[in-house]
């Protein structure tokens, strides 16, 4: 990996290099999704089989599109049992700790005769996209689905991408299965998002869409922000390791690499006060590398996106990994709850050399969908909150009402508004 100095040089290329990963300028692509979505608005089940088929090549219909209960259990049977039994434990590590989430209705009365509160209600439907290709995240439909869940949602459907032959991922299914998906659809990419968002024949119209997809469903997910909400548009993975003279090298090595595996545009970057650190990092990612499956993948990202900077103190490593924000950010120094003290950015916080990001990937509860891009900022993980919507309850007697009229009738006419004013003063003439 290439180790530099940390300057505000060296930290604003690589701001201007992770920035370079996403582009809110789609062209072609944008132009298909559009398409695409008028197409699965205005045409329902007929757009979506013809997509299916153009995309996937499977031949599906209202008679098909639908999971039944017998692809389910025959997915049973093909999931080694000892896997099922680990899914089971992530689904109440992920339950528990969204648990702690949740928020609840409240109500203030006041010696005047007025009553304000707020009401927190879930979203009547979700929609979770989990993508198929080439791999099964097991994983994503359970960090997608088990916030709504836990927050009250009453309808939880998915959609998925099928292979050929119409068969969904043994694994993708048993999840969803356990985790309390409801309905599951056979149909992926940026038609499977306009029929969440629209509704057809076949696929119910839902009130959230969330989950992680290509740039075709990123698109699409964009696009269809307003008719439902949605969660986030997800950049490339990224990981920062902020790190002193007592981090072990071979830990870190192992954790950059289970980010840069993700694709060619992942981001492994390590923040370190040590230069040794730096340079035994670096041989180890070497040694890594070459005996991983994903090599290829690994050497593109790092050869693009793969970073070690070596800082003078650790206020300035600190200072650079709040302006980079990064998605997961682990934190290997001598004392590292003092350290995380002093950051402000990050989508996930890992402390210790024993809480390796995989862990937060896949089981100890935290949600593993994040702000990305920098976006740590201002976004927050994926949570019950996501699921959930505020109502205010403003309730006033009439003695309330009467101690306050001219107020309200004065800000009313200062805005031009009369009617407003009106409406306060037609009670008190």
């Amino acid at each position: 990996m290439r180790i530099v100095k940390l300057t505000s040089d060296t930290k604003n290329k690589l701001m201007s290099d992770l920035l370079k990963r996403t582009t809110d300028d789609y062209g072609e692509q944008e132009t298909v999704v559009k398409e695409i979505i008028k197409n699965v608005h205005d045409n329902g089940d007929a757009a979506l089989f013809e997509y299916t088929k153009k995309f996937d090549k499977a031949d599906i219909s209202a008679s098909n599109i639908k999971v039944t209960d017998a692809e389910i259990e025959e997915a049973y049977g093909q999931v080694d049992g000892g896997l099922i039994e680990v899914i089971r434990k992530a689904i109440k590590n992920i339950s528990d700790f969204h648990e702690l989430q949740k928020r609840n209705s409240w109500i203030n009365t006041y010696d005047n005769g007025s009553v304000l509160g707020q009401r927190v209600t879930p979203i009547e439907s979700a929609g979770v996209y989990v993508p198929g290709g080439k791999a099964a995240y097991p994983s994503t439909v359970l960090m997608n689905v088990l916030p709504a869940k836990v927050a009250g949602v009453s309808r939880i459907v998915m959609t998925t991408p099928c292979n050929a032959e119409g068969k969904v991922y043994p694994t993708t299914l048993v999840a969803a299965k356990e985790a309390g998906v409801q309905d599951i659809y056979k149909v992926g990419g940026a038609q499977a998002i306009a029929a969440l968002a629209y509704g057809t024949e076949s696929i119910p119209k839902v009130d959230k869409i969330v989950g992680p997809g290509n740039i075709f469903v990123a698109i699409a997910k964009r696009l269809v922000y307003g008719h439902v909400s949605i969660d986030s548009i997800a950049g490339p993975s990224e990981i920062l390791v902020l790190a002193d003279e007592t981090a072990t090298a071979e830990y870190v090595a192992a954790d950059l690499l289970s980010q840069a595996e993700h694709d060619e545009l992942a981001s492994a970057t390590l923040v370190t006060t040590s230069e040794k650190l730096a340079n035994e990092v670096s041989e180890w990612v070497d040694k890594f590398t070459a005996e991983l499956s994903r090599k290829e993948i690994i050497q593109k990202s790092l050869d693009n996106f793969g970073n070690i900077f070596v800082a003078d103190t650790m206020a300035d490593a600190i200072d650079a990994t709040n302006e980079i924000a990064p998605e997961h950010l682990e934190i290997l120094t001598a004392n590292p709850w003092e350290t995380m003290t002093h950051v402000k950015n990050a989508g996930a916080i890992f402390l210790g050399e024993y809480s390796s990001e995989p862990l937060g990937d896949y089981f100890a509860g935290p949600n593993h969908v994040l702000p990305t891009n920098g976006t740590a900022r201002f976004f927050s993980p994926l949570g019950v909150d996501d699921f959930i919507k505020k109502s205010s309850i403003i309730c006033y007697s009439e003695e309330a009402l009467r101690a306050v009229h001219t107020d309200i009738e004065a800000f009313a006419k200062a805005e031009g508004l009369t009617a407003h004013a009106n409406s306060i003063a037609v009670r008190f003439k």
